[in-house]
């Protein structure tokens, strides 16, 4: 097992004693864009894979792990990576789970959904959900969740609300465009990974061996 593969089931146990929790919102999201299927995909993504990919660093700075992250034989580079990848399997879970659903909310309500738009809405998604990620992140590295956590939270919510007020059943953007789009946003993953590792982080007791 590679160390990147520990981190990413250490974060794993770390969030499932709140699964409960984290599962409700997407169940809201999915009462709430019943009769709205486009929007179901950017409020999935924004409201609850956000939220979601950033509770390991909650549980961790509630828990004081920094302890616990000192006697595992973990890095703090692998700590990080694992991080990032954690936050992109959200991202494939939420959109994978949002999308067919969305297909057959769009089916029950009679609404014209699908290709082209649909692809259009995931990579909008994909990308707003990389530029959230890739501020929340080094802020949480940086200055604790505690400190960083009102900008992280509230900065999804903003995101999503102009996305519901732009996205419709005809969005047809050019797909070049979708591409650069898409692409910006794995640029801006990789990039925000690299200045994460780069930062110092917030003061622990015990610092993640280098």
């Amino acid at each position: 097992m590679t160390a990147l593969t520990r981190v990413i089931l250490l974060d794993l146990r770390t969030v499932a004693p709140y699964r409960l929790q984290l599962l409700g919102v997407p169940l809201l999201m999915m009462a709430v864009f019943f009769s709205k299927p486009e929007g179901l995909v950017p409020a999935l993504v924004l409201l609850s894979a956000s939220p979601t990919a950033g509770h390991p660093f909650v549980v961790s700075e509630r828990a004081d792990l920094d302890t616990l992250y000192a006697l595992v034989p973990l890095t703090r580079r692998s700590l990080l990576l694992g991080r990032y990848m954690w936050a992109l399997a959200v991202f494939v879970i939420e959109a994978g789970v949002g999308i067919p659903v969305a297909l057959l909310f769009a089916q029950v309500e009679n609404v014209s959904f699908g290709g082209y738009t649909l692809g259009a809405i995931a990579a909008l998604s994909w990308t707003v959900y990389a530029l959230t990620i890739s501020i929340q992140f080094p802020l949480f590295v940086r200055f604790g969740y505690s400190r960083a956590g009102m900008i992280g939270t509230s900065m999804p919510i903003i995101l999503v609300a102009y996305a519901a007020l732009k996205t419709h059943v005809n969005l047809r953007p050019d797909p070049v465009w979708l591409i650069l789009l898409a692409a910006g946003g794995v640029v801006l993953f990789c990039v925000s990974a690299a200045v994460a590792m780069a930062l110092n982080p917030r003061p622990a007791r015990r610092p993640v061996v280098e």
